[in-house]
């Protein structure tokens, strides 16, 4: 099990009742947490990547099957999870953020950072040695802005912001996430956002086979609960495709 994983395991043996979500009778696989009959755990990649991912995720953000943060984490391997408190601070986190090999920033956009922090805008510049490790802040939209704010131990790191590319046919950016409604169309999906941010770091493989990920993800999800599916009927042949272009093994394959 990956990082994600085991905190929605040990979030799980938290609660004292059942988390009620939508589709709630469905009958899920425990790790890729899809209906059954539509498990990707066989499609799941083996990559090589240079980044480093530090999911903060609110509270019960990690027990919703529809959450994308797990995405990045069964792709890139230095994927570490954490629940976020306000009050609290997990002396883990901070073990990370100082472990010497890695260069810490927070993926959030540059309206909110103020005027002290250094931002890395549409690009990156990694000290000698360094890997990035990218904050990802896991929530909701107004659950993100409060973990931001209120995480005196972020409060002195950079800030990476970036202008998402726009798909090519289409006149304006917009989300291809359909689980969940969003306030706003334009708002990504964290998955969304972290292969952005792989771009930015360089990884475009690894980017495109996470936006391709993130695609199968979508679509199974939405075979499995009772609403129209939006998402791309050849996202498993997409993706697959992909994998075998670029020679990158998946699950299933590893098995054989």
């Amino acid at each position: 099990m990956h990082a994600v994983q085991q905190l929605h395991q040990y979030r799980k043996s938290l609660s004292t009742t059942t988390y009620k979500s939508r589709g709630q009778r469905v009958i899920r696989c425990e790790l890729c947490r899809l209906a059954k009959p539509f498990c990707i755990c066989d499609l799941t990649p083996t990559v090589n990547s240079q980044a480093g991912f530090l999911l903060l995720m609110y509270d019960t953000e990690v027990l919703k099957p529809s959450n994308t943060g797990k995405l990045i984490a069964d792709l890139i391997p230095d994927s570490f999870a954490f629940l976020w408190s306000r009050t609290e601070v997990n002396p883990d986190i901070i073990t990370l953020l100082n472990d010497p090999i890695w260069q810490p920033m927070i993926v959030f956009p540059k309206a909110y950072s103020g005027e002290e922090r250094e931002i890395f805008d549409n690009k990156l510049t990694l000290k000698s040695g360094k890997r990035p490790l990218f904050i990802m802040l896991d929530g909701s939209w107004r659950e993100a802005k409060k973990m931001f704010r209120r995480s005196p131990y972020l409060q002195h790191l950079p800030v990476v912001s970036f202008t998402p590319k726009v798909p090519e046919n289409s006149v304006e950016l917009s989300s291809r996430y359909q689980i969940r409604l969003a306030a706003n169309n334009t708002e990504l999906a964290t998955a969304e956002v972290a292969a952005q941010v792989l771009s930015l770091a360089g990884e475009q493989i690894n980017a495109d086979l996470l936006d391709l990920w993130f695609d199968v993800f979508s679509y199974q999800y939405q075979r499995g609960v009772c609403q129209v599916n939006k998402a791309n009927p050849n996202a498993i042949a997409d993706y697959t495709a992909f994998a075998k272009l670029h020679g990158i093994t998946l699950a299933k394959d590893a098995a054989d």
